[in-house]
């Protein structure tokens, strides 16, 4: 087998026979479509490192409080989802996984990103949407490839000007944050899809002062002319 998919009422266990599927490349332990099934899983076995050929692990909506360190030995995996857990911290060895370019961790118990993730130099994805996180680290920026990043309905309260350095940015949600200004240098990400994709850029559910919303919604010009205004 190349793709698997667990199932069952109550699933609180991955049976160990499937750690010697060595050829396994894509596993789904998640009842996202399946609203009757309500997955218990606490813990993801240390045996997950068996799988060496995975590239795709589906983990969404268990009941996960930690991931083993022998993630890391995945060094195939390319995209990983942990939304809808319990996580509040990520192990450094997440660092490793250089091909990873899809990380979904909405809805957990994060309070600040993991510094695990700025090592992950592949990622194009990262969605950490709904964990409360308070603070993104300045070595944010070294996610050189990151395309789509997604912040809603945390508590952010600012911004690090090193997100601006993020040129390759297509997608920024930042909605529903506690954001009152933006660094000086937003008007940078010029690879938005200012104005043309509604969902491009999206600052709704914020009090923000400096650029004013209406400002915001006009695009890069816009925003780097009223920060130049105040320099006249």
């Amino acid at each position: 087998k190349k793709k698997l998919k667990i199932s069952g009422r109550d699933l609180a266990s991955v049976p160990m026979q499937v750690f010697s599927l060595d050829q396994l490349q894509v596993l789904e332990m998640s009842p996202e479509r399946e609203s009757c099934l309500r997955y218990r899983m606490e813990l993801l076995p240390q045996e997950i490192s068996h799988l060496r050929n995975l590239t795709c692990l589906y983990v969404d909506s268990n009941s996960l409080k930690k991931i083993p360190a022998e993630i890391g030995t995945l060094s195939h995996l390319e995209r990983l989802t942990l939304s809808n857990n319990s996580l509040r911290s990520l192990p450094p060895e997440m660092g490793a996984l250089q091909r990873l370019h899809s990380l979904h961790l909405a809805n957990n118990n994060f309070t600040e990103l993991p510094a695990p993730l700025c090592q992950l130099r592949s990622l194009t994805f990262l969605d950490v949407s709904d964990n409360k996180i308070g603070t993104i680290p300045s070595s944010i920026r070294h996610l050189e490839k990151l395309e789509t990043l997604l912040l809603l309905f945390n508590s952010l309260e600012s911004l690090p000007k090193d997100v601006c350095l993020l040129r390759n940015l297509r997608t920024l949600w930042l909605g529903n944050n506690l954001l009152r200004s933006l660094p000086a240098t937003f008007g940078e990400l010029v690879n938005l899809d200012w104005g043309y994709n509604y969902c491009s850029c999206n600052f709704e559910g914020n009090p923000l002062e400096i650029p004013p919303p209406e400002v915001c919604s006009r695009g890069p010009e816009e925003i780097k002319n009223y920060f130049l205004s105040f320099h006249r």
